[in-house]
């Protein structure tokens, strides 16, 4: 389950391994120490401020992990909660879907984990959005 627990530090730990970054340059880059470092990897979330420096660093949008999780788990929005927006901050229409939402949702399709119907039911995924993409898939592959 990817997207449903998200513990940063882990995340970010991997992708420092993968990217062989030395704990120097890791420590000058975000102004702290090794100890402070370590105390990032270890923790379940972090400042919005240092997850951005970690996501500069890396060159990896951390953010993206959260973005996903509110896609897939967060309930659809009321009809008339849309007609409420903010003009000073910017809107995200929730039925916009990455291409790394569609290769989860569909690798677990494909590989029976889940049907198509607990798919629709449970991240609130339109019918004809996932026939779409199953169609597409299908395509593709053969």
């Amino acid at each position: 389950m990817l997207y449903k627990e998200i513990h940063i530090g882990n995340f970010i730990k991997e992708k420092v391994d993968e990217s062989e970054i030395t704990i120097e340059r890791i420590c000058k880059f975000l102004g702290k120490d090794e100890e402070s470092v370590q105390r990032m990897y270890d923790s379940k979330s972090i400042d919005v401020e240092i997850l951005l420096r970690w996501s500069k660093l890396l060159e990896y949008d951390f953010f993206r992990l959260y973005s996903s999780h509110l896609i897939l788990y967060a309930p659809p929005a009321a009809v008339n909660k849309s007609s409420q927006r903010s003009e000073k901050i910017p809107y995200f229409r929730k039925n916009i879907y990455t291409q790394e939402i569609k290769e989860f949702i569909m690798k677990r399709v494909l590989s029976g984990e889940m049907t198509q119907s607990e798919v629709i039911k449970e991240y609130s995924i339109p019918k004809s959005t996932l026939h779409r993409w199953l169609q597409k898939s299908d395509t593709t592959n053969g």
